[in-house]
């Protein structure tokens, strides 16, 4: 997202059974630690077993040695989309374009700082308010209450 002061970047982890953004991670470069700190804060929050498949798709940070150990340290099975096929991520994909149509569009961040706060009140509104077609007309955490 661009902002006065420059761009921001968001990387975030989907649950893809109930559609909740799980981790999230903003910061001025898309680099690596930024989708670890991401990844980090959905292992912190839904502590998976062993055998969890992750998806992803095939950006460098992606494919950082740094980031595949994090997934194999915490059990975590490595799945990446295959070359020119944006539809293996799409339910991330189509996040990112709720997210760009419904909120962020046409908005002017003076800092990064309000960028970064506009996004967390949108993955808030996300997941607690946002109905899913894929999960009955319910909200993330609506879902997540009746599995």
């Amino acid at each position: 997202m661009w902002t006065i002061q420059g761009w921001v970047y968001l990387a975030v982890v989907l649950d893809i059974y109930s559609r909740k953004i799980v981790g999230c991670s903003i910061d001025k470069y898309m680099e690596t630690p930024l989708i670890k700190l991401a990844l980090n804060m959905a292992i912190s929050l839904r502590q998976p077993g062993e055998g969890l498949l992750h998806h992803s798709d095939r950006g460098s940070q992606y494919a950082s040695k740094t980031y595949r150990k994090l997934l194999t340290d915490n059990g975590i099975i490595f799945s990446m989309s295959s070359k020119g096929n944006c539809w293996h991520n799409a339910p991330t994909e189509r996040f990112f374009s709720s997210l760009k149509r419904e909120w962020v569009t046409g908005n002017i961040y003076p800092t990064k700082e309000s960028a970064v706060h506009d996004v967390n009140l949108y993955i808030t509104y996300y997941n607690s308010h946002r109905l899913h077609t894929t999960i009955g007309d319910m909200t993330p955490m609506e879902f997540e209450k009746c599995a």
